[in-house]
């Protein structure tokens, strides 16, 4: 959704970098180009204003001007400020001191409370809560089904004694709800109430009935992310209509441009608590505005990237995998560990966002967008077309082996030989990052090194480097380089900290400690 903003702002930067010094003329052509991305993205008018101030403020400022790199400092600037027209810190759920809590869903019809009811009561879950959706939306046709639906497929309870379609009463439903939570002790009940093409008196009369009916700990205004500036003002009409605690942010996928995310906090005063990035039922997560601004300048997500490993990695299988690799060259790393791991990186969500999440990805959006997401199970096919012992040793793949390989899982032959001839390579990489030898370049990812132009630059150095003809002076000097290696490695180990000191002088940031264990 942020993308066309991400180009701009990162076309603006390009232009600040190399300069040693920046004037005020330099910060004035930032903020206007700066204006103009935010415009551009349809972030509301009172918003600019106020963001650009504070930048202008800010960069010409003793902070920047006394900075060794002012252009790296005046992004920190406009982070800094991104996060804080987000919300600032990342906003939790207040739960009840007595359950059950109780969560009411606000918002016109089509945002997607319905879905997001579900997508919630999910998340909830994987939280150990055990959620209850209620069915207070009586009059859109199939509204009860379709929660009764979500609810199966997310596996939590649902409360729908009304058929709805127009019959009932959904004070009395969400009423009624709470004793029933008790019963079935859920600790937590999700209230969808109904919604309108607009906002109109009824509506809010019914969702105001509701609030007073149940007294819920949360309110959270569900908006539609694509809607544009006419989602600050239908917030700022519940806000005073019904009033609302949290806002959630549905189809965050979407291709509109963004300003909704970017407005609604700042001119509700509420912050953004959750966001919806998908279909699918665990296409949803808290809302963090320092991580969500640092992907609008295309710094990556390496947090939630950690995050969702976590999720779905266990540190005993991660352990296992490492030995198998550190071990006899990763030879004990068969076709079945390969696609053990490929399968578990396809639980933690849509490769092309993975991928979104690292940093400085912005400039190969294209590719990504464009990775086939079925290549992964076209794999899988294939390995699995190959007998117990191939998995185990695929050296004794022949021509007839692949032949029967290609048959099984529907490829060509060619597919099958290119298949072991990758896992070989990675499974050579992989090895080499276990037993600490680095991560090899890889060819054609800018940043990454490995590139041609890389190998031209060492093919150079190591043409220049000419071993002497003289038998003895050729000794002599690989005598001397030998004793230099074993000198430096007894001075330092990885990263250039004192061998079996690791880390006595390095400090991680806050943030990461908690994923060090």
């Amino acid at each position: 959704m942020f993308d066309t903003l991400s180009d701009r702002l990162s076309a603006t930067f390009k232009t600040l970098r190399g300069k040693g010094r920046l004037t005020e003329a330099d910060i004035d052509a930032t903020a206007r180009e700066i204006r103009i991305a935010l415009l551009e993205a349809d972030v509301a008018l009172p918003v600019v204003r106020a963001f650009i101030k504070n930048v202008k403020e800010r960069a010409l400022g003793a902070e920047v001007s006394k900075a060794l790199n002012p252009s790296q400092q005046v992004i920190k600037v406009v982070n800094d400020e991104l996060v804080a027209i987000l919300g600032g810190e990342t906003r939790r759920l207040r739960f009840a001191k007595q359950p059950p809590t109780v969560i009411m869903l606000a918002g016109l019809q089509g945002a997607g409370k319905t879905t997001l009811a579900g997508k919630l009561g999910l998340w909830l879950k994987g939280q150990g809560h055990s959620p209850l959706l209620v069915a207070c939306d009586l009059q859109r046709p199939n509204a009860v089904n379709q929660l009764s639906v979500v609810a199966e497929r997310a596996g939590v309870g649902v409360y729908a004694p009304e058929p709805g379609n127009g019959v009932g009463d959904p004070v009395q439903v969400a009423k009624d709800s709470i004793e029933y939570a008790r019963t079935k002790q859920h600790d937590i009940v999700i209230v969808d109430t109904a919604g309108r093409l607009g906002i109109d008196q009824e509506m809010m009369q019914q969702a105001a009935d509701i609030r007073d009916a149940v007294q819920p700990n949360e309110i959270l205004f569900v908006v539609d992310a694509m809607i544009g500036q006419d989602a600050v003002n239908t917030a700022e009409a519940f806000r005073d209509g019904v009033g609302f605690d949290g806002v959630v942010l549905s189809k965050l996928d979407g291709d509109a441009r963004g300003g909704a995310a970017l407005s609604i906090a700042h001119v509700t005063g509420r912050q953004i608590m959750f966001a919806s990035n998908g279909e699918k039922l665990d296409d949803f997560d808290a809302f963090h505005p320092d991580r969500m601004a640092s992907r609008i300048l295309g710094m990556g997500d390496i947090l939630s990237l950690i995050e969702k490993a976590e999720q779905t990695f266990s540190q005993e299988e991660a352990a296992k995998m490492a030995s198998k690799l550190a071990s006899s060259k990763g030879k004990d790393f068969t076709l079945d560990d390969f696609l053990a791991q490929m399968e578990q990186v396809r639980k933690m969500g849509s490769i092309s966002k993975l991928l979104g999440m690292m940093p400085g990805m912005g400039q190969m959006r294209e590719q990504i967008n464009n990775i086939d997401e079925r290549e992964v199970d076209r794999t899988a096919a294939v390995i699995k077309s190959m007998t117990p012992a191939e998995r185990q040793d695929p050296t004794i793949i022949n021509g007839s082996r692949r032949a029967r390989i290609a048959r099984g899982s529907g490829v060509e032959v060619s597919a099958v030989k290119s298949l072991v001839e990758r896992f070989f390579e990675a499974r050579k990489m992989m090895s080499r990052m276990a037993q600490g030898g680095g991560m090899p370049g890889m060819p054609g990812i800018p940043g990454m090194g490995g590139g041609p132009g890389r190998q031209k630059k060492q093919q150079k150095q190591a043409k220049g480097k000419r071993r002497s003809g003289n038998p003895m002076k050729r000794k002599a000097e690989e005598q001397a380089e030998a004793a230099r290696r074993e000198q430096a490695a007894q001075q330092g180990g990885a990263f250039g900290l004192p061998a079996g000191q690791p880390g006595q002088d390095f400090e991680l940031p806050d943030e990461f400690k908690k994923f060090m264990g």
